[in-house]
């Protein structure tokens, strides 16, 4: 049976620019930096925000932002999304009525961070209703493989800097296979556009792992629940309210995640650690 898709544009931006800069000795040098453009989103002609993007996935950046803002229930209520660079807007047509669009953009709450983010709606009553798979585990061995994968893998960041990342990776007995890797100009656009792609391809979170680069904020773990993912990693830190939803959810959060080193901040129980070595006496 094939699954229903809207009809999507195809215009994705170069991610990258390269300029001329002169180093400290003078000369003349060619560089990489990231791009970054302008999105106003369109709903139903109605004007919902305008994000500041890399524009290398913008339908799914889209997608994903209206998925997790919770303006739409489900992926059939969308026509279609056309990204015009030239207007440097997204026009995206459902067949929601106008009284409906209305009502879910009413109540609107500014987040600040990396990229500023807004929600929609009251999001905290679905959040409460969460149940993310308590059976779910995760190797010990397998978060240093998720690590190692991250730091070899190739990026915008390592190429011109000034990006986060956002990944996920299916956490399999064989350990973690990496499903979409995705750089955006802030976290939060990345990972809407990681919802966006798993909306489309019709994903469960239930045996995934969500990396990003940024630190773990309340709407990051938010949007970690909403896709129904257990697990969300970071190199970077977390903040209260980010653990307290984390929490609220019994999501696991690991933080400070670089080379054999991560911090367990809540939900140890899915983690399967690794039996200590016992050293011998000299």
């Amino acid at each position: 049976m094939k699954t229903y898709r809207p009809a999507l544009s195809n215009n994705a931006l170069p991610l990258t620019h390269a300029i001329d800069v002169i180093d400290e000795k003078g000369r003349v040098q060619q560089i990489e930096i990231p791009g970054e453009r302008p999105l106003t989103i369109y709903l139903d002609k109605k004007e919902l925000l305008t994000l500041m993007t890399l524009g290398g996935a913008p339908e799914a950046l889209t997608l994903g932002y209206i998925r997790n803002q919770r303006l739409v229930n489900h992926l059939s209520d969308i026509e279609s999304i056309q990204v015009d660079w030239e207007t440097d807007s997204v026009a995206v047509k459902t067949n929601i009525a106008a009284t409906t669009i209305e009502e879910k953009t009413a109540k609107k709450t500014v987040t600040s961070g990396c990229g500023q983010g807004t929600m929609f709606g009251d999001l905290m009553t679905e959040f409460d209703a969460l149940a993310l798979p308590m059976g779910a585990q995760l190797q010990q061995a397998h978060i240093y493989q998720l690590i190692e994968k991250i730091r070899t893998h190739p990026s915008i960041y390592k190429k011109a800097g000034s990006v986060h990342a956002c990944a996920v990776f299916k956490n399999l007995s064989s350990g973690p296979e990496l499903i979409y890797f995705i750089e955006d100009v802030g976290r939060h656009n990345a990972v809407d556009a990681i919802s966006g792609l798993m909306w489309l391809d019709g994903l469960s979170g239930d045996d995934l792992i969500f990396y990003t680069t940024g630190r773990l904020t309340s709407e990051m773990v938010i949007k970690g629940g909403q896709m129904g993912i257990p697990f969300l990693l970071t190199r970077s830190g977390v903040t209260q309210m980010g653990l307290s939803l984390a929490q609220q959810i019994q999501m696991t959060i690991l933080a400070r995640c670089s080379g054999d080193h991560f911090l367990v901040y809540e939900g140890s129980q899915r983690i399967v650690f690794q039996a200590p070595q016992i050293l011998p006496v000299s």
